[in-house]
């Protein structure tokens, strides 16, 4: 994480991952900061470098005071993406977010290879309430409209359930300065976009809530989907907070999009095959191949390996595990003790190991956890 100061703005960013992957920019919406997209990180981070930063008003970010731009705000990320030399990005962003997307994917078409647009509109529906709310929080401070933007940004049982990620966007809205908050209420406010969105060119995914009461499909992501060409679209049964309502869900839909076209299954199979079971045992595996067997090999490759571990529904560890589990109680014992050695020498714990065989023997029965176990003990044995 760090800080940078670009042309007097003292900009907080995070970018993670490995660096020769594509790069993935994350924007926030109003009130939160990069935090919101935490359940995110993981599923991302598997196939990309990420880039998380704090709108200005926001988080880390600096909150000059005065009324913001959406065109301030895009100039603000475009000077990051410079000083990191970040030159393409696929962009995602959320309500705010999605707005600065808008506005770079129509005044810098260059910079962004996809777009996401969640939970966003070229215009808001009643720009006079986001005045009032301005002069709410300058009045009144952030107490004032944390209620109501809860029961905005989440459906109704999920504020009453309270789980760690609703308890935290409530203190991040409590903790936003409130003149940085009220800069970006005016952004919002003065935001019409609707003449940018036959510019934008970069392949596009808009994501709607049936929930979300701020900006709802009709009008706002309809606009959208309707207005740039060859837009494909997505609703889900969230409120505002699409990738915080259903963030497995909004994950997956973010990387199949991000990831559609990206090359032959074959070929994306081989790399997650050698990534999850070792270079020795796939050389060793094609090498013995023959006339008879090579067939089978190119059928694992493409299907369990290209159609399903590629898969950005769950990640690889979890994948493993349920690997272990089902080939134990399935008494898949080579298979087993290949996953489990594989897996020792790439994260996989040995609580790791004892919880699953555990759970295999309610489930699936205590002798076939007991073989488990039995070779689980050889495998540590070895090490």
């Amino acid at each position: 994480m760090a800080r940078v100061d670009l042309g007097g703005l003292s900009v907080f960013h995070r970018l993670e991952g490995v660096a020769d992957r594509p790069v993935v920019v994350l924007s926030h919406s109003l009130g939160l900061d990069h935090g919101m997209w935490d359940l995110q990180m993981p599923g991302l981070l598997a196939s990309h470098r990420v880039l998380r930063y704090d709108t200005r008003g926001h988080g880390g970010t600096a909150a000059p005071g005065g009324d913001y731009s959406i065109e301030q705000l895009g100039r603000d990320a475009v000077a990051l993406l410079d000083h990191l030399a970040l030159d393409r990005v696929a962009w995602v962003g959320v309500s705010l977010g999605g707005m600065i997307g808008q506005w770079i994917g129509a005044n810098a078409p260059d910079r962004l290879t996809r777009l996401v647009l969640a939970n966003t509109s070229p215009r808001i529906a009643e720009p006079a309430g986001m005045e009032a709310r301005r002069q709410t929080v300058l009045t009144r401070g952030m107490q004032a409209v944390v209620d109501t933007a809860m029961t905005r940004f989440f459906v109704p049982a999920l504020v009453d359930a309270n789980p760690p990620h609703v308890a935290t966007a409530r203190a991040t809205v409590l903790a936003t300065d409130p003149v940085g908050y009220a800069g970006c209420c005016a952004a919002l406010r003065d935001a019409d976009l609707h003449g940018l969105l036959g510019r934008i060119t970069a392949p596009t995914l808009v994501i709607g809530g049936d929930a979300d009461e701020s900006m709802p499909w009709p009008g706002h992501g309809g606009v959208l989907a309707d207005r740039i060409d060859g837009a494909s679209s997505l609703r889900l049964g969230t409120a505002h907070l699409s990738n915080l309502g259903l963030p497995r869900t909004f994950t997956r839909a973010v990387l199949e999009f991000l990831q559609a076209g990206t090359g032959p299954r074959q070929a994306r199979g081989m790399e997650v095959r050698r990534a999850v079971l070792g270079d020795a045992h796939v050389d060793k595996s094609l090498a013995s191949a023959t006339d008879l067997t090579l067939g089978f090999q190119q059928f694992i490759t493409d299907y369990a390996w290209g159609a399903i571990w590629t898969r950005p529904g769950l990640d690889h560890d979890t994948r493993r595990l349920l690997v272990l589990a089902t080939t134990a109680a399935m008494g898949r014992w080579e298979e087993f003790r290949l996953h489990l050695h594989a897996g020792l020498d790439r994260g996989l714990e040995w609580s790791d190991v004892e919880e699953l065989l555990l759970q295999t023997a309610v489930y699936a029965g205590v002798p076939a956890a007991n073989t488990g176990f039995q070779i689980a003990a050889e495998e540590r044995g070895r090490r």
